[in-house]
């Protein structure tokens, strides 16, 4: 008797742990997704505005306007028509930034500028703006535009190096732009790096970077302690609809506490994925 209880249990508990995982899962492929097409909607608006503005003469120097634009804040849009691919670009590449669609790397030049532009891009979550590069081939087209104007770069080459390998980001002396995401898909173990230069006949301003890039190609992560926190008050409310049950009757009691469970489920899903790697 003692031996079914605990074999009872412990099935019940393996259940449980399966579910959890699924819903994860299912957060990370569809949940972030739609939290990306929000922010999409608003960054989109806001960059179409600014360029209205440039061609309104309301901003006479975009130079100056993009030099010190706040992470999080729209600086360009991309578009890759082979891989189907036309996002609003925001500044950064931390996990809030990447949230809303491609970051650009604090510390490179703009699409446009003379150097090295390096833009990051969810693989598989957040509207998984970069789930298709590795289809990108020599010759195939991307096209950028910033408030300094529309540019065209040819894909050269398709890299595959560690998270550590930053120098990728580097100036190397010419006019190009470098696309990173994970790889393969559904892993963070290497990344994919696209390089593509500067079409013919398109005219480059000097590069307002100076800042050098350091860490590694996973973007900046958030702290713990959200997720931990999160993750007890689940644990809380569980324990209590458990407890409630007991005292008074089991499903009603879990019918009551369920709604509470999930919301407090969603955020958690939302900051753990913060510990991931910010352009998984």
């Amino acid at each position: 008797m003692r031996l079914a209880k605990v074999l009872g249990a412990l099935g019940r508990s393996c259940i449980t742990v399966g579910t959890l995982l699924l819903l994860f899962v299912a957060y990370q492929l569809w949940g972030t997704g739609i939290r990306e097409a929000q922010a999409q909607t608003k960054i989109t608006r806001e960059f179409t505005k600014t360029l209205t503005q440039v061609d309104d003469g309301v901003i006479p120097d975009p130079v100056a306007a993009i030099a010190s634009v706040p992470e999080g804040d729209p600086v360009a849009i991309i578009d890759i028509p082979k891989i189907n691919v036309h996002k609003t670009v925001v500044e950064g590449v931390g996990l809030p930034d990447l949230k809303k669609g491609p970051g650009h790397y604090p510390g490179t030049p703009l699409p446009g500028q003379k150097g090295n532009a390096a833009i990051a891009g969810h693989r598989t979550t957040y509207g998984a703006p970069f789930n298709r590069v590795d289809e990108l081939k020599p010759g195939d087209t991307i096209n950028v535009q910033t408030v300094q104007g529309k540019f065209r770069y040819i894909v050269k080459e398709t890299q595959i190096v560690r998270p550590t390998q930053v120098e990728v980001l580097d100036d190397k002396g010419d006019n190009r732009l470098t696309l990173t995401a994970c790889h393969p898909k559904y892993s963070a173990k290497q990344r994919i790096v696209v390089v593509a230069e500067l079409g013919p006949n398109q005219h480059v301003e000097a590069s307002t970077a100076g800042k050098t890039i350091e860490g590694n190609l996973n973007g900046v992560r958030s702290g713990a302690w959200p997720a931990i926190l999160l993750g007890l008050l689940c644990a809380a409310i569980w324990a209590f609809s458990w407890a409630l049950g007991r005292l008074w009757r089991k499903w009603p009691s879990y019918a009551l506490c369920l709604p509470f469970f999930m919301v407090a489920l969603f955020f958690f899903f939302e900051e753990f994925s913060r510990l991931l790697p910010a352009n998984f």
